[in-house]
C-alpha cells in the first residue's frame, strides 16, 4: 500500500517538476542575457561622412546591428512609427539627436541609446534623445500592456482548469458556451483594470476590449479542446503554450531585437505577441500593423474552435463505445478521480 501511494505521489509531482524545468528554460533562455540581435538602426543623412559612420557601425557591430542610412529626419520618424527601426541617429557636431519609439519597447530604445551614446561620446557632445511616441499618462514605460496580457492569460488558462474539472460530464457544446462566456468576463475584468482603474489605456477602450476577448477566447477554446485528449496533462500543455512560450515571445519585456532567433521567430505569430503588438499599434502607432496582429488572434481562436469540434467528435465516439455491452469494471475511487481532474496549477 505504501509503495502504491509513493508511486502515486511521484506521478503527481512530475507535473510541477516539469513546470519548474520548463519555466526555467523558457524565462532564463529568453531573458537572462538580453543583447542586440540584428538591432535595426539608422543614421540620418546622405553625405559621405554619414555613410562612413553607418558602415563603421555595421562593421563594428557585426550581427548585433543592422545599420542603414535614411535621407531625412522625417523618413527616420516614419520608419520608427512603422517599427522598422529601433533608433535613428541624427549627427551634429554640437547637438546630436537620437530618435526612438519608447512605446514600441522601452528596453529596445535603451539599447539604441547605449549604441549611439558611445558615438556621441566620441564627439564629446551630449546626446539628445527624442521619443516620437506618447505613452499614456498611466503607463509611462508603455509596458502596462504586457502586464494586462499576464492578467488575461492567467484568467483564461486558469478557467480552463475549472471548466475541465467541474464540467467534465457536460457536452462539449455546453462547455464551449461556458468558455465563451468566461472569456467575455475575463476580457471585461482586464478592460476595467487597464482603463478606469490604472489608466493604462486612455483611448480606444472598445477596440482593446475586443482584442482582449479574442485573445482570451483563443486560450479557452484551445484548452477545453485539449483536455479531451490530454486530461491531467492539460495544465502542463497550457503552461507551455501560454506562459513559457507566450510571455517570453510577446515583446512585452524585450523585443526580438534583444532576444535570440527562437523567441524572435515565435514573436511573428504567437498569440501573446499578437495582443501586445496589436494593442501597441492601436494605442501608439495610429493602427500601423494592426491588421496582421488581429489576424493572428483570429487564427488562434479558429484553431481552438477546430480543436473543440474534433474533441466533441471523439467524445461522442467514446460515449457510443461505452453504450456497447461489456464486462463490468470497478470504478476508480471518487477521491482519486477528483484528484486527477483537479490537479491544476496557475503560475507565471
Amino acid at each position: 500500500m505504501a509503495t502504491h501511494q509513493i508511486r502515486h505521489v511521484a506521478l503527481h509531482l512530475l507535473t510541477p517538476l516539469l513546470m519548474c524545468l520548463g519555466m526555467g528554460l523558457a524565462y532564463l533562455g529568453a531573458f537572462h542575457q538580453p543583447e542586440p540581435n540584428h538591432l535595426a538602426v539608422a543614421v540620418v543623412g546622405d553625405s559621405p561622412q554619414v555613410k562612413v559612420l553607418a558602415q563603421s557601425l555595421k562593421d563594428k557591430g557585426g550581427n548585433a546591428l543592422d545599420v542603414i542610412t535614411v535621407p531625412t529626419r522625417d523618413d527616420a520618424v516614419d520608419k520608427l512609427r512603422h517599427r522598422d527601426l529601433a533608433g535613428a541617429y541624427v549627427p551634429d557636431q554640437v547637438k546630436p539627436e537620437l530618435l526612438v519609439a519608447k512605446a514600441g519597447s522601452d528596453t529596445t530604445a535603451m539599447a539604441a541609446e547605449a549604441v549611439f551614446g558611445q558615438v556621441a561620446g566620441l564627439q564629446n557632445a551630449p546626446l539628445t534623445v527624442t521619443d516620437v511616441t506618447t505613452p499614456s499618462s498611466g503607463d509611462p514605460t508603455a509596458q502596462g500592456i504586457f502586464f494586462l496580457l499576464v492578467a488575461l492569460s492567467i484568467g483564461s488558462y486558469g478557467s480552463v482548469a475549472a471548466i475541465s474539472a467541474a464540467g467534465a460530464g457536460l457536452p462539449m457544446r455546453v462547455r464551449a458556451a461556458i468558455g465563451l462566456v468566461t472569456s467575455l468576463l475575463v476580457s471585461l475584468i482586464g478592460l476595467a483594470l487597464a482603463g478606469p482603474v490604472f489608466h493604462i489605456v486612455d483611448h480606444d477602450l472598445g477596440a482593446i476590449w475586443g482584442m482582449s476577448w479574442l485573445y482570451s477566447a483563443g486560450i479557452l477554446t484551445i484548452g477545453i479542446g485539449l483536455h479531451t485528449f490530454l486530461k491531467r496533462w492539460t495544465t502542463l500543455a497550457m503552461m507551455v503554450l501560454f506562459v513559457m512560450l507566450n510571455f517570453t515571445s510577446s515583446g512585452g519585456v524585450y523585443s526580438p531585437w534583444l532576444q535570440n532567433d527562437f523567441f524572435g521567430t515565435l514573436h511573428r505569430f504567437w498569440n501573446g505577441a499578437g495582443f501586445v503588438e496589436g494593442a501597441r499599434s492601436l494605442l501608439y502607432f495610429d493602427g500601423i500593423g494592426l491588421g496582421s496582429r488581429m489576424a493572428s488572434l483570429v487564427l488562434w481562436l479558429a484553431a481552438g474552435v477546430v480543436l473543440m469540434v474534433a474533441a466533441g467528435l471523439v467524445e461522442k465516439r467514446h460515449a457510443a463505445a461505452r453504450l456497447a455491452p461489456k464486462p463490468a469494471a470497478p470504478a476508480p475511487a471518487a477521491s482519486e478521480a477528483a484528484e486527477e481532474e483537479m490537479e491544476e496549477a496557475v503560475g507565471v
